[in-house]
């Protein structure tokens, strides 16, 4: 079988019998094209029957080399399990070569988290004397004391809003919903601007919380610009965004003794792993706590 064949029933596989988004099928085909790329230059033009596993290993140390993400070399192998995978189902091949190759170990990166006292300092730089300065100390509010993402934030409903029980109603990510408690202080933020400083919505937007000076939907980068304002009013160095408020929002929970588990209900998350990111951040926490005040951490 020559690779064109390959790829050509490679993809049919991938859109009839996987049932792959366009996205990820187009990724998947670019991976393996890679590597015939990568067999060609190295001379070692095979047809993809005879590919061994010590050329798939090189091929990724190839791939490495030339800076490739960790993350996208997972991504990569992925891609060639996939493939491999095809092979194997249509009976090209009776053993697959990348059954020993190693996924390369992806490491998170910790994100920035905001202090209580930080949060604070920004909540107080709101000018509360203008109706956008209530709406924006909503916002504010809500976003620290929700966990929301932004998306969820410019897409929250009134018709969601269960003030008088404590919660909200929130459409996540593939349009979950989930309940999400809200506090008191959010609570009173938010009616006041409610009452107050909303401005007229316009036609299709009567549903939505947080409009701006218009009537519209605020988007996304509108309350990114806020949150940046807001930090350098309040002298926060920080580079932070709204997704910040999300994450200090669990951390704080997290060192506070927090259930896990209930973190992630109240964050969306489909897996705990991606929670788990909360508790390695509760320690470092805890090792710079050692570290600045036990009396043989110091030199």
């Amino acid at each position: 079988m020559t690779w064109t064949d390959a790829l050509d029933q490679f993809q049919s596989y991938l859109l009839l019998e996987r049932s792959l988004s366009k996205h990820t099928l187009e990724a998947y085909l670019r991976d393996v094209q890679k590597l015939v790329q990568y067999l060609d230059l190295s001379g070692q033009a095979v047809d993809p029957e005879a590919v061994t596993p010590e050329m798939l290993s090189r091929f990724l140390f190839w791939m490495n080399d030339l800076g490739l993400e960790q993350s996208s070399q997972a991504r990569l192998l992925s891609g060639l399990r996939a493939f491999y995978k095809f092979l194997m189902v249509d009976d090209h091949l009776s053993e697959d070569p990348t059954a020993l190759l190693g996924t390369p170990r992806l490491y998170r990166k910790i994100p920035a988290v905001l202090s209580i006292a930080e949060i604070q300092r920004m909540l107080l730089a709101v000018d509360l004397s203008e109706p956008l300065g209530l709406r924006n100390r909503a916002i504010l509010e809500v976003l620290y004391a929700c966990g929301l993402r932004v998306s969820e934030l410019v897409t929250l409903r009134m018709s969601n809003l269960f003030l008088e029980a404590g919660f909200v109603k929130v459409h996540g990510k593939n349009n979950k919903e989930r309940l999400v408690p809200i506090g008191g202080e959010a609570i009173k933020h938010l009616r006041h601007y409610l009452a107050h400083a909303r401005t007229e919505p316009k036609p299709g937007a009567e549903n939505t919380v947080f409009l701006n000076r218009r009537g519209a939907p605020l988007s996304r980068v509108m309350v990114f610009y806020i949150i940046k304002d807001l930090a350098a009013a309040a002298g926060v160095e920080k580079t932070i965004s709204p997704h910040t408020f999300r994450h200090s929002f669990a951390t704080h929970l997290v060192e506070g003794g927090a259930d896990l588990k209930a973190v992630q209900d109240m964050l969306g998350h489909e897996s705990i792993t991606t929670t788990e990111i909360y508790t390695h951040l509760d320690t470092e926490y805890l090792r710079e706590t050692i570290l600045m005040h036990h009396p043989r951490m110091k030199f």
